[in-house]
This record gives structure tokens, sequence and C-alpha cells, in this order.
């Protein structure tokens, strides 16, 4: 089996080596076998920063992904610990398109006004945040 630097790894996997060395020590990604004092890695390690990569991409937490990987109770296999987070963070994802669907709101309603002072303008941002 083929074994990979870290700098390798890092430009197949395209991220930083610091990345995998801190992934590494906060135990998100098995310790490497040494030689010579180097890391070797397997071309499985891709795979699990494909893994961490694809969580992020959705929104988990360093945190969130330990829990993911490592999660102390192992009655739980991967797929539920992946859909009870999964579930929390379609909760927060949805508080969080509500805030932006309001925030862009008030900026339209905003690009309607033509005040030319402040406090016209506030009392016409304020109406217009009201309406939405």
């Amino acid at each position: 089996m083929e074994e990979l630097t870290i700098s390798e790894v890092s430009k197949q996997a395209g991220i930083r080596a610091s990345a995998i060395r801190y992934y590494e020590s906060i135990k998100l990604l098995p310790p490497p076998q040494r030689i010579g004092g180097r890391r070797r890695y397997s071309a499985d390690i891709l795979r699990q920063l494909s893994f961490i990569q694809v969580a992020q991409a959705a929104g988990f937490t360093i945190a969130e992904i330990q829990t993911l990987i490592n999660e102390l109770d192992g009655d739980a296999p991967l797929s539920e610990r992946w859909q009870t987070l999964a579930q929390h963070k379609l909760t927060e994802v949805d508080a969080l398109m509500r805030k932006v669907q309001g925030m862009k709101m008030i900026l339209q309603n905003g690009l309607n006004c033509s005040c030319s002072n402040l406090e016209d303008c506030i009392d016409c941002i304020i109406r217009a945040e009201a309406i939405s």
C-alpha cells in the first residue's frame, strides 16, 4: 500500500498541513505511522479528510465533528449521530434563513428611501422594517 507524506496529503486533499496536524492533535484523525520521525499516511486519510470537509460544508463545527467521529457512546452508530446533529443543524439553518430573509427585506425596502437627511431616513427605514 502506498504511503503518503503530509505534504502529499495536503496537496491531494486541498488542505494545509497545519490543519492536518491540528486534526490529529484534537483526535479527529488517528495518529499517523512515523518512519524516521516523519508522518506517513495511507490513502484512507484522504477519505477521512473528505468526510471532515463535507461535515464542515454542512455547517458542523469542529466540536460537532468530534462528536460524530469520536462519540463516547459506542452504542450509537455514526448514522444515528449524524441524523441527530443534522436535525439540530437544520433548525439552526432555518433560523438563520429567516434572519437573512428579514435582512434582505430591510435592505430592499431601504432602496426605496429617497430621504435627504438622517432624521427622515431613520423614520423611512424604521417604517420599512415594520412593514416586513
